[in-house]
Order: structure tokens, then C-alpha cells, then sequence
């Protein structure tokens, strides 16, 4: 006799189907396990062996055979410590084997027989109930569970102990309710910020245009502050975010107590990340920084101290809103469509740029362009506004704090967002809900200037040598300048800022 039990494996943010099959046959007294698993699958074993022994299970005496199909698809994580042990409690008559049908189970064993929390729940739970299964999962991840259908049977057991009585009809587990994640403690908020009116005036911009955006300025300056500030003035996710979101987090098991958010990812790397670290990668290829801030935020501070090979590692990601990982024998693509913050000092010591600064080891023009060449031109040209944040000094701390906060800002960017997403729906894109992420050929069309700045972006492509690239980006940054200003059409003024921004080192275009 066989029994069957249904799991999945993983494959980026996507769960396949995997059919656990235990055969307890006469024969020579082993634990076999065959499915092309790797080093934790294969320690199973022992961890299924432990957790029966402790929940009064004992193995049979004969030769017990667990198939992982289809077996040509490799198994990893510790996940199948669930299912196999399911499926030899069946086998031996411990749980009705007819119970465990139509459920998809996941979960790691202790050696004492508790159920432990693993991750990528939230994908298995929406597979599971594509394939019209329920699901059987820790209790730690119940609440993540939970989200993937109100229909759906969904049981959280704490041990096998637990489960086993269920199935017997001595105790009933409850279905656990969908977990939400508040707000913990005070958040940051643009009131925080003293002066540095015109870094907030492009921190505004960027928000409401899903731009990237680079600080340049001395260390103190407020870089930092203002960068953690940005997702205070972000709209909330939308329903379909959340979920890309929520399955990129489950993958990774940072969905902290299961608990769903509706606020936008902030994700602040060391500047010592490796490659595999912030584009994903590693044995597993696990997702990195940059899809764990997905549909939100990636800042990256002292942006020139990152190894010049992982920057330039970004450039295709920031492109195409994703980024494929291959090996040997498989490629997983994850979703990386982020906001890239970044901040730097004009140089290595700071202060190139004082009034009055002498570096002492060599002139401060060629300090500084020494520093920035660290930075590839592609690289900058993905950046859409480039600013000066200069340093803040005694009599703007002593000033009372502003009247404006994140709220009021807050609602200006979700006007402007509100206006985009009708626009792009209007033209066929409904999953283009900022100007950033529109195609170059639509925004041609829907940030065409009128003729005085037709005129003034004519004369600064031929001054400022804009690449194809850098031509489509200013015209999306006008349109979100634009859309603050409740302009229907892209007029000379939101060109000129526009083209401001496109200037390294905070230099104004004279030109509007």
C-alpha cells in the first residue's frame, strides 16, 4: 500500500506540486528517502524518526520508502518534515488515511514533535487552493495562511500530537484568522526635518512618480533622515502589490508572525553587500535586497562605497522590474520593481565642497571627481533626479518645527498617483501605476510638451547631451511635476525643474 500526500516545492515566488509517497513493505529494517532532495531533505529522516518516537510513534520494524515526485525536480528546505511524517502515520493506521486527502501540508518537525514555522506559506496556501486542496501548516504561520482564501480549509496545528487528535475526532482546531501587522511605535515624519526645503520638494517628486533619486551633499547633511522619511509619504499598497509583495517575503520567511502590511518595503543594505546579497542568488537563490523591495523602497547609503560590480549589477533590474537568477539546472525570476534612493558624499573626506575647504592630499576638484567615477555613467543615467542636500546649520535646528508633515505631503503624492493610474488604465496598461514605469513610446505621447517647452527641451538635449534614455526620463519626471501641479499638460516651468534635476551636484538650469 502507498500513501499519498500532497506538498510543494519551490520555484522562485511560484509553488509546484509535489506528491509525497510512503510504501511500508517487508523487507530489510531502513528509512529510505528518493526524490533528488537536498542536505536538509535528507536529514529529515532523522527529524521525522525523533518527532514520532516523542509523540509515542514508533517506526515499524520493515523497510519504509518515501518517493518525492516527480523526482526529477529538485527538493529543498525543511518543509517535507511535515508531510512524510503525515504520510507514515497514515501508512501505519495512526490517522485515517483517507483524512489527509485534499489537504496540501508543509512544515518542519522538531525532535520533540512541535510543529516549526518554515517559509514560503503564503504561495503554497494560493496554490493549494488553486489545485482546490486545504492546507495543513504551523501554527506560527496560520495567520499568513489564512489570506489565501476565506473558503478555504486551513489548520494550524502545534505538534503532530495536536493534528493526530484531530483527525480523530478527540480535539477540533479552529481555522486561525488572517494576521495583520501594525504600526510599531512612532513612524518617521517629514515634520522631523528642519530646513533642506527644496531636498523635501524633490523627496515629494520622486513619491509621487515612483523615481529614482540621488542625495549628494556633507555628512550631517540630512540624507539619511530624509531617505527614511520617503515611505511616510508613499501611497498604501494596492491589493495586487501586497500579494506580489507578501509572496516575495514568504518565500524569504520575513513575514514576521505571518502578519500582512499594507505599507511599502524599505530596504537599507551595508554598503559591504555582495552581489548575490542585493540581487539574490546564493546555493538556494534566495531573493536579495532588491526584490525584497519590491514595489517599494531600496537605499543604498554611501553609494560609492558599493563594489563597482554590484552597482552596475542594478542597471538591468531597474530596467525591466525583474531579475533572473540561473544556475546549472534551473532559473528563478523575481520581481524587483523598486524605487532606487541613494545617497553619497561629494568625496571621500566630505567636504570638497565647503566654502573655504583645502583637501590636504590633492585638489578638490580632482578628490572629487576621483570619488564620483566610482559611480558608472549607465548607472547615473537610470537616476532621475540628482540633488545637492547642503549641510544644515545652528539657526535652522533652533527653528520651530514646520508646519507641513508627512500627511499633508501624503495626500498631494496620492493625488498625483490617482491621476497616473487613471491615465495609464485609460491608454491599456492598468498594471503601470506610476510615471517611472511607463514605456518610453506612451510617454511620448502623454508628456508631450507644449510649444515654449517643446523649445526649451530641444535646446537642453544639445546642451546637456541627453542619451534616449535620459530624453524619456525627463519626460516622466516633467509629467509627475506636472501631475502635482494638477496640469494637464507639461508646460515650460515643470520642463525647467524637470531638467534641474537632470544635472549633477545640484547645478540649477538658467535656461526657463
Amino acid at each position: 500500500m502507498v500513501v499519498r500526500v500532497a506538498t510543494v516545492a519551490f520555484e522562485g515566488i511560484e509553488a509546484r506540486p509535489v506528491d509525497v509517497q510512503v510504501q511500508i513493505a517487508n523487507g530489510n529494517v531502513m528509512f529510505t528517502l528518493v526524490g533528488l532532495g537536498d542536505k536538509a531533505v535528507a536529514e529529515s529522516r532523522e527529524r521525522v524518526r525523533a518527532a514520532l518516537n516523542a509523540s509515542g510513534l514508533a517506526l515499524p520494524a520493515k523497510r519504509i520508502t518515501v518517493n518525492l515526485a516527480p523526482a526529477d525536480l529538485p527538493k529543498e528546505g525543511s518543509h517535507y518534515d511535515l508531510p512524510i511524517a503525515v504520510g507514515i502515520m497514515a501508512a501505519i493506521g495512526a490517522i485515517p488515511a483517507d483524512a489527509i486527502q485534499g489537504f496540501t501540508i508543509l512544515g518542519e518537525l522538531a525532535l520533540d514533535g512541535a510543529i516549526t514555522e518554515v517559509a514560503g506559506v503564503l504561495p503554497a496556501a494560493i496554490a493549494a487552493n488553486a489545485r482546490g486542496h486545504g492546507l495543513i501548516c504551523p501554527q506560527a504561520r496560520g495567520g499568513e495562511a489564512a489570506w489565501a482564501s476565506q473558503d478555504m480549509d486551513v489548520l494550524a496545528p502545534r505538534s503532530l500530537i495536536q493534528l493526530a487528535n484531530h483527525f480523530k475526532g478527540a480535539q477540533v482546531l479552529s481555522r486561525p484568522s488572517p494576521a495583520i501587522r501594525g504600526a510599531v511605535g512612532l513612524q518617521p515624519d517629514l515634520r522631523d526635518i528642519k530646513g533642506q526645503e527644496s531636498a523635501k520638494r524633490a523627496l515629494e517628486i520622486a513619491a509621487a512618480g515612483g523615481h529614482n533619486l540621488l542625495m549628494n551633499g556633507p555628512p550631517g547633511a540630512g540624507k539619511s533622515m530624509l531617505a527614511a522619511r520617503l515611505p511616510s509619504i508613499l501611497p498604501p499598497l494596492t491589493p495586487q502589490e501586497l500579494l506580489e509583495v507578501s509572496l516575495i517575503h514568504s518565500v524569504a520567511g520575513q513575514l514576521a508572525g505571518g502578519a500582512l502590511t499594507d505599507r511599502r518595503p524599505f530596504r537599507a543594505p551595508h554598503h559591504s553587500a555582495s552581489m548575490a546579497a542585493l540581487v539574490g542568488g546564493g546555493v538556494h537563490a534566495r531573493p536579495g535586497e532588491i526584490s525584497l523591495a519590491h514595489q517599494g523602497v531600496l537605499f543604498l547609503d554611501e553609494l560609492p562605497e558599493f563594489q563597482p560590480q554590484v552597482l552596475d549589477s542594478l542597471r538591468q533590474p531597474l530596467e525591466t522590474g525583474e531579475v533572473a537568477i540561473a544556475r546549472a539546472n534551473h532559473r528563478i525570476v523575481y520581481p524587483s520593481r523598486f524605487q532606487l534612493v541613494a545617497a553619497m558624499n561629494p568625496c571621500r573626506c566630505g567636504h570638497a565642497l565647503d566654502p573655504g575647504f583645502s583637501c590636504s592630499r590633492q585638489p578638490a576638484a580632482r578628490c572629487v571627481g576621483q570619488y564620483q567615477a566610482r559611480l558608472s555613467g549607465p548607472l547615473l543615467d537610470r537616476i532621475d533626479l540628482m540633488i545637492e542636500v547642503p549641510a544644515v546649520n545652528a539657526a535652522d535646528l533652533l527653528l520651530p518645527p514646520p508646519a507641513e508633515g508627512s500627511a499633508e505631503v501624503a495626500a498631494r503624492v496620492a493625488a498625483a498617483r490617482h491621476i497616473q493610474i487613471a491615465r495609464y488604465a485609460a491608454l491599456g496598461l492598468p498594471h503601470v501605476s506610476a510615471n517611472a514605469a511607463a514605456p518610453g513610446s506612451v510617454i511620448e505621447e502623454a508628456a508631450r510638451p507644449d510649444v515654449a517647452g517643446m523649445a526649451l527641451l530641444r535646446e537642453a538635449s544639445e546642451r546637456l547631451n541627453l542619451s534616449a534614455r535620459g530624453f524619456h526620463r525627463t519626460l516622466k519626471l516633467a509629467r509627475t511635476i506636472a501631475d502635482l501641479d494638477g496640469a494637464s499638460t507639461v508646460g515650460r516651468p515643470h520642463l525647467a525643474e524637470a531638467l534641474s534635476y537632470r544635472i549633477s551636484n545640484g547645478q540649477a538650469l538658467r535656461a526657463a
